[in-house]
């Protein structure tokens, strides 16, 4: 088995990737070996879109570890006692760039001492002509536990979740169905959106448009039986 590594400090697992029997290689692997928590996943996932995903645990922070040892766990998958979650990501396209998420969507102020204004429409239908606040997040099931949870007190299981933040009129949270279609215009700016915890950020300025939908593309990530 051909297995890839990634994260910060992959030469402390290096050891026993190969003591398990996988070959370590920097190109068309059959795995990825996340070794870190639920940040180091997302970017593995960035890095090596839909490649099954081994979760090693080297963090407080890991949602997908096993609770099984990571030995054990590579043990497991070695021997094929394993199945393969598959998750949805989202894809946010605005000004002609097009950015993929495992986490969430997050439409924000670019200036903090400054609201931005927006509308939102979901399937062309509007929620909201004119929301005032700090921006919305859109989170996939896996992303309802992060940043929209902290908002909203909440998470789920299936659908798109859109949460508003800190908008002056009570907005209540939002769990869309998968298909569903988002749309924000921005009204007033500067805004930014982002995807996941990529470097890589979309400015928006007054008129600009954002359209979130969930991709066509899905995460794989391996659990051991």
């Amino acid at each position: 088995m051909k297995a890839a590594l990634f994260g910060n400090n992959t030469s402390a697992i290096e050891p026993l990737v190969k003591e398990a029997g996988f070959e370590i290689v920097d190109k068309n692997p059959e795995f990825v070996v996340s070794f870190g928590g639920d940040g180091t996943l997302m970017k593995a996932e960035h890095a090596w879109p839909g490649i099954p995903k081994i979760v090693l645990k080297d963090s407080l922070i890991c949602k997908k570890c096993s609770v099984f040892s990571n030995e054990e766990v590579l043990r497991r998958v070695r021997e094929g006692k394993y199945s393969t979650e598959e998750m949805i990501k989202l894809e946010v396209g605005a000004n002609g760039k097009t950015r993929t998420a495992l986490n969430d969507v997050i439409v924000h102020n670019k200036d903090p001492r400054h609201a931005i204004r927006y509308s939102l429409s979901v399937n062309e239908r509007m929620l909201g002509e004119a929301i005032i606040g700090d921006g919305v997040v859109i989170a996939t099931p896996f992303g309802s536990t992060a940043y929209y949870r902290s908002i909203t007190d909440s998470s789920f299981e299936l659908g798109i979740g859109l949460a508003f933040n800190n908008s002056t009129e009570q907005s209540d949270h939002i769990v869309l169905k998968e298909d569903s279609v988002i749309k924000i215009k921005i009204i007033r700016g500067p805004a930014i959106v982002y995807a996941d915890n990529q470097d890589e950020e979309i400015v928006l300025q007054k008129d600009d448009e954002v359209i979130i939908r969930k991709s066509k593309d899905k995460a794989r990530i391996v659990v051991p039986e």
